[in-house]
């Protein structure tokens, strides 16, 4: 029988409390009136509720379903989730990975960063909570309630540092988790999201389904960083034929046979020379591999608007 109390903070004050990988398994849980104290869910849940907590620092692992933070003020907060929302909320600052588009209502003073954290446990959690790494849509907030003439919502800097925010556990339990807040080691990739991009040159890099397309994306994404590029955004999804027509053109017939295993996993790198820098990468790197890449900086911008607006697409469904 299960005991809701376990999965409930409730009316803490002053405090440091979690619950370790393995506690909570994808069970629902509630977080309500707490002041002041530091929270961090180490594991996978169905979906939480936060509700009436003030200047609280909360790390939530991948939620399956919605997160909702209501009439709460002044907490920061890592999250990952499928959905994200909050009602009657001020001032809250979150580093979010979220499948969906982000919604706020009735909100003010909201700021948000790309989610950015380690430990070993992550990865399978994120499997758990049927989350990819890859969707994530932490700077494309739709709020539901504009002011004419107000920003209910902002980014965070892009060199906030997340420990800044939430910083790693103090308590001797919590410690046992074995965190990593340095931005490399993220297990979701960081992206630029809704920034300004910083170059008129972008490049699409596809991956199609197989054992090592986690790794092969990841794999590109620190060699094309560690050239100075910039990651603006990225995507897993499944493709049909007639989306392969759309996306890969003339190209189509050579990946149609691929999208059966499986979904793409899809990257858009951003900065002068991304092309030939993503082109020469995967020549060198994945040489045995079958990757789709923007052919010339004139059709890249084309590649990108197509894939993009096919997900839109699908998401919209």
């Amino acid at each position: 029988q299960i005991d809701p109390k376990d999965y409930t903070f409730s009316g803490l004050k002053d405090e440091t409390v979690g619950r370790l990988p393995g506690k909570v398994a994808g069970q629902q849980f509630v977080i309500q009136d707490c002041e002041n104290c530091s929270i961090y869910i180490f594991d996978h849940s169905a979906t939480i509720t936060i509700d009436d907590c003030i200047n609280c620092q909360i790390f939530l692992g991948p939620i399956k379903g919605s997160v909702f933070f209501r009439d709460c003020k002044d907490c920061k907060c890592i999250v990952a989730c499928q959905q994200f929302r909050t009602r009657d909320c001020r001032k809250l600052e979150v580093f979010l990975c979220c499948a969906t588009q982000p919604i706020i209502e009735s909100s003010t003073g909201m700021k948000f960063g790309c989610f950015q954290y380690y430990y070993p446990e992550l990865a399978l959690q994120f499997k758990d909570a049927g989350l990819s790494i890859f969707n994530n849509t932490w700077s494309n907030i739709h709020d539901f309630t504009p002011v004419s003439g107000e920003n209910n919502w902002g980014l965070l800097p892009e060199n906030a540092v997340v420990q800044d925010y939430v910083p790693l556990p103090s308590s001797e339990e919590l410690k046992a988790v074995r965190i990593s807040t340095d931005a490399t080691r993220s297990i979701i990739p960081i992206t630029r999201g809704q920034r300004q991009k910083s170059s008129e040159e972008s490049c699409l890099a596809v991956f199609f389904a197989g054992d090592y397309t986690t790794a092969n994306a990841r794999k590109l994404i620190d060699e094309m960083t560690g050239k100075g590029f910039q990651l603006v955004q990225t995507k897993e999804v499944s493709m049909k034929a007639e989306d392969a027509h759309r996306v890969f053109q003339q190209y189509a017939s050579e990946f149609i046979p691929l999208l059966e295993k499986g979904p793409v996993v899809a990257l858009e790198f951003n900065g002068d020379g991304a092309v030939e820098g993503c082109q020469s990468t995967i020549n060198d790197v994945f040489s045995g591999t079958k990757v789709f890449v923007s052919e010339s900086k004139a059709s890249a911008s084309r590649d990108v608007d197509n894939f993009y607006n096919f997900v839109d697409m699908q998401m919209g469904m």
